[in-house]
């Protein structure tokens, strides 16, 4: 792929020194699959905190802000085809990148923004409230494509999500014309799903459950539906691809015994994954309300 074909990413997120997630992960799959991309820290840290403390490493917003003008400025812009912000240190982060969206669109009306609201899990936020806050409020109604987990969007929708068709009108009612709502609801035995839903398409794409899994699996996946976005995919291959792209990275690094994704080594499954993905479609809410 070649660079303009391609188009450069700005990701926008989390730096590990040790591990696959955050930008670590998204940098990696988007460069594998060709994209130039321009990385920028929300914060610094030793290893993912799931491993235990370690020392964080902030920016003050003034100066995060200043790098954002930067960035805005910066005579190679035009590069630009498309935005993926994750995990934000604070909530004037949120804002900055917002202010970024917002310029990048005066120059490029058709950039691609994916918000990845990396807030929370089953267990509840896990960054402060006015950081999900401004998350919501700034960057999902700018998202060209979200995609929070089941519980960030419950969060987000402020509703119970116990089946697909609750799922469905949550991702409706928030706003952004594409969504991909990852621990949905499984339609197969033993096993998990990603749905997608946009004006045209409500899509589930399912594999079996993985017991124990590292983390980074959200940055994954985000970045790597993003370019098979990029590359002109329909969004049904889009989705399948993604899908069994992480699903194979997934199963192959618990099967190593690893506690991280082993990007480096399992490349050709961001490429060329051979996992086998189950797709369904389902009956969209808008033909719903028809009948």
């Amino acid at each position: 792929m070649s660079e303009n074909a391609a188009g450069a990413v700005i990701v926008i997120s989390s730096h590990v020194v040790r591990g696959s997630v955050g930008n670590r992960a998204a940098v990696f799959a988007l460069e594998t699959l060709g994209h130039p991309v321009w990385a920028m820290p929300t914060i610094v840290l030793p290893w993912h905190p799931g491993h235990g403390r370690s020392t964080r490493l902030t920016f003050a917003e003034t100066d995060f802000d200043a790098a954002i003008d930067d960035l805005i400025r910066a005579p190679w812009i035009g590069e630009v085809k498309a935005v993926l912000s994750g995990y934000f240190g604070n909530a004037a982060q949120a804002r900055s990148v917002a202010r970024l969206i917002g310029a990048l669109r005066q120059n490029n009306p058709e950039l691609l923004y994916v918000c990845d609201p990396v807030m929370g899990d089953l267990g509840g936020l896990y960054v402060p409230e006015a950081t999900a806050e401004a998350i919501r409020d700034h960057l999902i109604p700018l998202a060209s494509l979200a995609t929070p987990n089941r519980y960030e969007l419950a969060w987000l929708s402020g509703a119970a999500l116990e089946d697909n068709n609750t799922i469905m009108e949550a991702a409706l009612a928030l706003g952004p014309s594409r969504m991909l709502v990852t621990s949905a609801v499984p339609m197969m035995a033993g096993g998990t799903g990603n749905l997608y839903l946009s004006g045209r398409h409500a899509l589930l794409a399912e594999h079996r459950v993985v017991e124990n899994p590292p983390n980074g699996l959200g940055d994954l996946l985000a970045a790597v539906f993003l370019s098979r976005l990029l590359s002109g995919l329909e969004d049904e291959k889009a989705l399948q691809l993604a899908t069994a792209s992480v699903f194979e990275v997934l199963a192959r690094a618990v099967k190593r015994g690893s506690n991280e994704l082993m990007l480096a080594s399992d490349a050709s499954s961001l490429s060329t994954p051979m996992a086998m993905v189950q797709m369904r479609r389902l009956l969209h809410p808008a033909q719903r309300r028809k009948k």
